[in-house]
């Protein structure tokens, strides 16, 4: 697998699959990249972590970082390119420009990250026009943020196709994330309460089940498709998760 770390030596000329990732990658992105696998003739991985994306310096400072670990994962999931460019690479100096899906990117994750999908938006379309993508994968899990790079491609004439991959799961049923690793014994277990609720597909059930907890949301999104998703905080980390209530046609 090929490591690029600059915009100017990504030259691509096949049918590409893009993951985008801020690394800390797991069985999740593997999904990614095996979906990518199987109708693109070069996938690739972007590994970067977007400060754009944080309205707290604190989170970004704690996010985890390991690209050898990520590398390996990448690869042994079947990748042909790692994109793991610098932050001045993305975001040179004096950049200005951004980008926001202004309807969708309200509610939800938008009313409690306030900046967080203009972070998304901007190096979403950063990314496709420096890879070029054919196809772009994105999971399940982050329903709002598939809803708003949809929108974005929709409205900007982008010539990428969006792919949203069932949200993959741990056998206790919790929702995969970079974010699982930081809860203890006992937190996990509370945590639980998160896809159960949501597995009730009934938003009245579900808010009833998250009762316990420190809950940011518990709402129908009409996204396509429409969403039961919610947010919670147990002990110092923050769960978003989500159930599709009607499949896509």
């Amino acid at each position: 697998m090929r490591i690029v770390r600059r915009i100017g030596d990504l030259e691509l000329d096949d049918v590409v699959g893009l993951v985008p990732t801020m690394g800390a990658l797991h069985a999740g992105h593997e999904a990614l990249i095996a979906a990518a696998r199987t109708e693109c003739e070069t996938v690739v991985v972007s590994v970067f972590v977007n400060p754009a994306q944080f309205d707290q310096g604190v989170d970004l400072a704690a996010y985890p970082r390991d690209e050898e670990r990520d590398l390996r994962i990448a690869e042994a999931a079947g990748a042909d390119v790692l994109f793991a460019p610098a932050q001045e690479e993305m975001y040179p100096p004096g950049f200005q420009t951004w980008v926001e899906v202004e309807e969708l990117s309200r509610g939800l994750e938008g009313s409690h990250r306030p900046g967080h999908f203009r972070g998304v938006a901007t190096v979403c379309l950063k990314l496709f026009n420096i890879v070029r993508p054919r196809y772009a994968y994105f999971g399940q899990k982050d329903a709002q943020q598939v809803a708003v790079v949809r929108r974005l491609v929709r409205d900007l004439d982008l010539d990428v196709e969006i792919r949203s991959v069932p949200t993959v799961r741990d056998a206790d049923g919790l929702a995969l994330s970079s974010r699982n690793g930081r809860l203890s014994a006992a937190e996990r277990e509370l945590a639980l309460a998160l896809p159960r609720a949501l597995a009730t597909r009934d938003l009245a059930a579900a808010r009833a089940a998250l009762a316990g907890l420190d809950v940011d949301y518990v709402e129908i999104a009409d996204f396509d498709p429409p969403v039961l998703a919610a947010a919670v905080r147990v002990g110092g980390t923050r769960l978003i998760d989500n159930v599709v209530l009607e499949e896509e046609q």
